[in-house]
């Protein structure tokens, strides 16, 4: 059967809701960019404060580890706060920049797990040498993955390039 013809009035009404909820879209990115921007200026300010006093105490590696953990820290936030830019201006969310994300925070982990342990972890336990071993070890598959996923989705994206890049 063929289909009545769309009321005028209707086609108009949805028009206007959807112009709505873009709206409503675009003043949650708004509001997650500021917020993520606040976040990642008080880190980098923090982070900077912590350098500061740990120069004066002669650089002790708890503070180097914890301007590292800051810093990668902020490195996703701006990760993040590229991610919300992209979708405001696309209105599309896109898997690549999450996939950064996890990959900063993955590479972030291994980093504080393996300068932790080397200040904590010469007090020779056996459970908890295994512990930061299993978490390294499983953050590293992780790694794997993301860049897997990464690659995958770029030999996806662009074709020609890849088939390019084998010969």
């Amino acid at each position: 059967m063929p289909r009545p013809a769309e009321d005028p009035e209707s086609g108009e009404t949805r028009t206007v809701i959807a112009r709505a909820f873009t709206l409503v879209e675009d003043v949650v990115y708004i509001g997650i960019g500021v917020l993520l921007t606040c976040s990642a200026l008080l880190l980098l300010v923090n982070g900077g404060i912590g350098l500061w006093r740990a120069t004066i105490e002669g650089a002790p590696l708890r503070g180097v580890i914890n301007l590292l953990d800051r810093t990668l820290l902020v490195l996703m936030l701006v990760e993040l706060l590229y991610t919300v830019q992209v979708s405001f201006r696309e209105h599309t969310l896109l898997p690549e920049p999450f996939l950064i994300v996890g990959l900063i925070a993955a590479t972030r982990r291994i980093l504080v797990v393996t300068a932790e342990f080397s200040v904590t972890g010469k007090d020779g336990d056996p459970d908890r040498f295994r512990n930061a071993m299993l978490e390294i070890a499983l953050l590293t598959l992780m790694t794997v993955a993301l860049v897997g996923s990464l690659l995958m989705l770029r030999r996806l994206r662009d074709p020609g390039k890849a088939s390019a890049s084998r010969s």
